[in-house]
């Protein structure tokens, strides 16, 4: 395989094994686990297999067409710095996978968590390799979604949820902000490419919109990598299981944001703005998250409060404005990685033997688990800075560059003591993590005999602490050419001399380090007593950021809406529509105005029979509003009437697929309005007379829908009329056959031309399907009472997602409907949205109203016969149906990859068959025949789930209430 192929082999391999895991969800857990562990070792040695051309210097880009005429194209990018993270996302999800396998117990759903976790590795493998920065921003926001479903995995318990609902909320309101930026970015850059944008630095830097640009990239980078004053969430994550919370803090999620800030630093760093915030930010939350973790009681917040300490230091070396600060926070990242994965699979493995994370209640189990207590001694002492392991160097280049800033003689001395007394606050929660849990008096009232984890469960946290100890002992092979490579990718020509060397020498950086260690132990011992008795750290309890998240949340999410609420308390629907409408006819009035648009008439005359068609159809608007209050069953034929004149205008102007798209959509709808006429209240006979409330009302009503009417009208036969509409449709009459293979121009604008426009309204077509379905199966209408076998049978239709037998009666019951007419029809109509569908590409028809077609015959069936009748007989299975056409239109556009084409590009060309002779056939069918499925599919979902709610009453004679008006 070219080595320009191989990222994009690697991205996609670990959503394929996702959607893979998620299948085989009935298997066991043993498949799911060594799937995944496969899947990141397939990864790892493909990344491994681009190794001598990065180290190189190479740059591999990938670029797949996809909306060029926007600039936007997916691009994979590998680098040297990419590189090193993808071999951490790989190399770390490796020994999760493996890890996960004897942590998680059988009785959960573990398809569920490992497809999880290969989407969230796919996630941040994105992010990585983006070679485009709106593509950077859809993984992005990607990883929030896989992290607050694996934070929130154990939903059942409320700080599952509250954890996964604030991470949700804080890092993809960052991801917004990111995605503003990226915009900004790009307009200055003059392309979305990264390639441009690094190339850019100083345009950028000199533009007038630098500052907001700034500020916007870095909420983005500061909410993922849980900086101050956003750090509140990372350590109420901490409900995920453990083999998440170690991927997410070591090699994923959080390691995001500190990425972002590496690999754009040549383009927003150097500056005044840049030092100040970045390195502020930084400084504030290295000491603030060494101090809390000081305090922490549980084995797990102990290591989140560490991992924002460890990220704010990444954070100072990027802000600190030096080349050699990132190199030291690349190495830091890495770093890092090794040894929090470490402690938290140690952590979990404790937790899964003794049966309890709280430091208070440990101790002593060096005795019976002395493997996995020397493993975590060396990972702890890494973290604490212990010479000859891997953190003691890059701390000693964090101090190093402390020294060597230059913002100031106070703003420097200030930074010099917080880095020390950050390290010597490491120093302290290091040591009470390993002290307290491995060493001491052995608890006898632990909730599980504590034993040695299996060996499987032990090696990734052997592997990992054993990476600590050879780097530290041998920087330069172990990680020199490595970090060398990545430094180069991001520095450029700007890459400073540095050195991996254990010994420097007596330097005034290892004076610091000597003084933080032995302030570190002085520290633990002085206030070791107290630690057990302090529930959370002093200080800033106080200032709480969860309790600021938790305030403003009730403000915008209970507060404001009761508010609102109070302020316009009308719950009527009829109500909430006239501000939605007003607000319509608003906009629409204020594009007529600003638009250059011409409402003069430009026909001679009027044809006296289209005027009477219009008369005709106004009347019937006009009457299905004055009988609305009267007579339901009127007012719905009427405005099938008005619709039937909307369908006759579409032919009389020549728009025979309009008129045949308003016609079915018509049906539909009446259908729709005839069974949840069912759900109104009943009329009481004898009406009050109105007051001049109702009067009012009424005719103010009539007066907005008639101006709102003829606006709309208006302003859509300006647009048409204007010379653009002409140069418009004379490009797509030009090209429809030429270009797309089709006579019928709709059709092939719609599965061609505007293909990507048309994926994306039958996706949300399904979304609202199912939307509908989840709401219809909770609710319940005012309706006679109903067994409660015949009850329970009902609900487990509606959860099963599919039709069942819920009812026995039929509308023909109450409509006095022939049934047998309709049963006798319903074949018919399924041939003829056949016959539709396949001659749409070059004659009226298509995928939308064939769909459309076989849908009102399926719902016909079911009010002629009933739904026990129907689903005897046949299988209806709705979201199949949709599934499969979403899939198959998916599938369609990534065909046009695999040739090199942008996507949903379509192929057209005749084929030559015995009999037939040329028979045209282009692979716009397949997408079209995707649309029919999934409006087939959404059209049924809803229709049915609607009927069963509709035809679940027993059957009683019609009245003047119930029967005659609906």
């Amino acid at each position: 395989m070219p080595d320009n192929l191989i990222p994009g082999a690697i991205l996609c391999l670990p959503f394929a094994a996702a959607v893979l895991t998620w299948l085989m969800r009935e298997r066991g857990h043993n498949r799911a686990a060594w799937l995944m562990t496969a899947t990141a070792l397939l990864g790892l040695a493909l990344s491994l297999w681009l190794a001598p051309a990065i180290l190189a210097g190479a740059v591999l880009r990938q670029t797949i067409p996809w909306a060029g005429s926007l600039g936007l194209d997916l691009v994979l990018r590998v680098d040297g710095f990419s590189w090193l993270m993808m071999l951490l996302v790989c190399g770390i999800g490796a020994l999760v996978g493996v890890y996960a396998r004897y942590y998680m117990s059988p009785d959960d759903p573990l398809a569920r968590f490992f497809a999880l976790l290969l989407a969230f590795m796919g996630s941040m493998l994105g992010i990585v390799m983006s070679g485009n920065v709106i593509q950077l921003v859809f993984f992005w926001e990607l990883t929030s979604l896989f992290s607050f479903l694996l934070i929130g995995y154990w939903h059942n318990g409320a700080s599952a949820r509250d954890g996964a609902r604030m991470a949700l909320i804080v890092t993809s309101g960052g991801g917004f902000c990111l995605l503003a930026g990226m915009l900004l970015l790009g307009h200055i850059a003059g392309s979305y490419e990264l390639d441009a944008i690094l190339a850019a630095g100083d345009a950028v830097r000199a533009h007038p919109w630098y500052t907001p640009t700034l500020l916007l990239v870095l909420l983005g980078a500061f909410t993922k990598s849980a900086q101050f004053p956003f750090h509140f969430w990372l350590p109420q994550a901490m409900s995920a299981p453990t083999p998440a919370s170690a991927y997410l803090h070591s090699a994923t999620m959080v390691k995001a944001g500190v990425f972002l800030l590496v690999r754009f630093w040549p383009v927003l760093g150097g500056t005044a703005e840049w030092s100040w915030i970045v390195g502020g930010v930084g400084l504030v939350t290295l000491i603030l998250g060494a101090y809390a973790a000081m305090f922490e009681q549980d084995m797990k917040g102990v290591l989140a409060y560490s991992t924002i300490s460890h990220l704010g230091l990444i954070t100072m070396l990027v802000g600190l404005g030096s080349a050699l600060g990132v190199v030291a926070a690349i190495f830091h990242i890495v770093n890092h990685a090794t040894f929090k994965s470490s402690l938290f699979m140690a952590a979990g493995a404790v937790d899964h033997e003794a049966g309890t994370r709280d430091l208070r209640k440990l101790g002593g189990l060096y005795r019976v688990m002395p493997v996995t207590a020397t493993l975590a001694l060396v990972a702890g002492a890494a973290m604490a800075g212990v010479p000859l392991l891997n953190g003691f160097l890059s701390k000693e280049m964090f101090f190093a560059e402390t020294l060597a800033a230059r913002q100031g003689p106070l703003l420097d001395a200030i930074s010099v003591v917080i880095a020390v007394a950050a390290s010597a606050f490491g120093v302290t929660y290091s040591i009470r993590f390993v002290r307290g849990v491995f060493f001491g008096r052995m608890p006898a009232d632990l909730p599980r005999e504590p034993h040695e984890p299996p060996l499987w469960m032990r090696f990734p946290i052997g592997f990992l602490a054993l990476a600590c100890l050879l780097v530290g002992v041998l920087p330069g092979r172990v990680i020199g050419p490595t970090l060398r490579a990545a430094a180069g990718a991001v520095l450029g020509a700007d890459t400073p001399a540095y050195s991996l060397a254990v010994w420097h020498g007596l330097t005034t950086p290892l004076l610091m380090s000597v003084f933080a260690f032995v302030a570190g132990c002085l520290l633990f011992a002085s206030l070791r007593r107290r630690f057990d008795a302090i529930e959370t750290a002093p200080l800033t309890s106080r200032f709480s950021g969860r309790r600021l998240f938790e305030r403003a949340l009730a403000v915008f999410a209970a507060d404001w809406p009761q508010r609102i609420e109070r302020l316009y308390p009308s719950r009527r629907l009829q109500s909430q529509l006239l501000w939605i409408v007003l607000l319509a006819l608003l906009a629409g009035g204020l594009a007529a105005t600003t638009a250059p648009l011409d409402f003069r008439p430009h026909w001679p005359s009027v044809d006296p029979a289209f005027a009477l068609l219009w008369l005709l159809g106004a009347a019937c608007a006009i009457g299905a509003a004055s009988q609305a209050k009267f007579h339901r069953l009127a007012a719905l034929v009427l405005s099938g009437g008005a619709g039937l004149v909307s369908c006759a205008s579409f032919v009389w102007l020549s728009a025979p697929d309009l008129a045949a798209t308003q016609l079915l959509v018509e049906v539909v709808t009446t259908i729709l309005i005839l069974l949840g006429l069912r759900w109104l209240p009943k009329r009481i006979a004898g009406y009050a007379p109105e007051g001049w409330r109702q009067r009012f009302r009424r005719r103010r009503d009539i007066v907005i829908a008639m101006a709102v009417g003829v606006g709309v009208a208006s302003l859509a036969y300006a647009a048409m009329m204007h010379p653009v509409a002409d140069s418009i449709s004379r490009f797509f009459l030009e090209r429809a056959y030429a270009e797309g293979g089709g006579h019928n121009v709709v059709n092939v604008i719609l599965v061609d031309f505007r293909g990507f426009d048309t994926l994306g309204e039958i996706s949300v077509l399904a979304i609202v399907a199912l939307t509908v379905f989840a709401l219809l199966r909770r609710f319940r209408p005012a309706a006679e009472s109903i067994s409660a076998p015949e009850q329970q049978r009902q609900q487990t239709v509606l959860e099963n997602g599919a039709p069942g037998r819920a009812a026995d009666h039929s509308l023909t019951d109450y409509l006095m409907i022939p049934g047998l007419i309709i049963q006798l029809m319903a074949p018919v109509i399924v041939l003829f949205g056949l016959h539709l569908f396949l001659r749409g590409h070059d004659l009226p028809g298509g995928g939308f109203v064939a769909g459309i077609t076989v849908a009102v015959a399926l719902i016909l069936l079911y009010m002629a016969r009933g739904a026990r009748w129907v689903e005897s007989r046949l299988r209806v299975l709705p979201l199949r149906w949709i599934g499969a056409g979403l899939l198959l239109a998916v599938l369609t556009g990534l065909g046009s990859l695999a040739f090199g084409r942008p996507f949903l590009t379509s192929h057209f060309q005749y084929l030559e068959l015995p009999l037939f002779g040329d028979v045209p056939l282009a692979t716009a069918l397949l997408f079209d025949l995707g649309v029919f499925a999934t409006v087939v599919g959404a059209t049924i979902l809803m229709l049915i789930a609607l009927a069963h709610q509709s035809l679940r009453r027993p059957r009683q004679a019609p009245t003047a209430e119930t029967g005659g008006q609906g």
